[in-house]
């Protein structure tokens, strides 16, 4: 099962990056509070916490976008950064189904329960053959 896709490892790669970064790192960075009322969060009075954490959580994202482009072109770099994608899949499953079962996360976060475990399947099914 693992790599049954390798061969498209690095098209995978590709829209993986590039769609974090628009969908996710840039809407973190540019206005976080924007992006959590969407997901449905409650936002308190002064939301400057969130604010920091949300921008420095949207920057972290495109750093890693823009590396996982350039990891798609080095076949050792590649390797690496899917175990990377991996373990990073698997802790947001986990963080998400906390949230779930503490019943302190709004319905799209439980969801998204569902998007990280499709993640971690997709990126074992195109994990680089080589």
């Amino acid at each position: 099962m693992i790599g049954i896709w390798g061969s498209y490892s690095t098209t995978y790669l590709y829209i993986i990056t590039i769609g974090t970064i628009v969908f996710f790192g840039l809407p973190m960075l540019i206005s976080p509070i924007h992006w959590a009322r969407v997901l449905g969060w409650d936002i308190a009075d002064k939301p400057d916490l969130a604010v920091y954490f949300g921008r420095c959580l949207g920057a972290v994202i495109c750093v890693l976008g823009i590396f996982g482009l350039k990891a798609s072109r080095n076949p050792l770099l590649k390797q690496y950064f899917f175990d990377l994608l991996i373990y990073n899949f698997i802790l947001m499953f986990f963080v998400h189904i906390y949230g779930w079962l503490k019943k302190i996360q709004p319905i799209a976060e439980t969801l998204e329960i569902i998007y990280w475990a499709g993640l971690i399947i997709l990126t074992l099914l195109f994990y680089p053959n080589s």
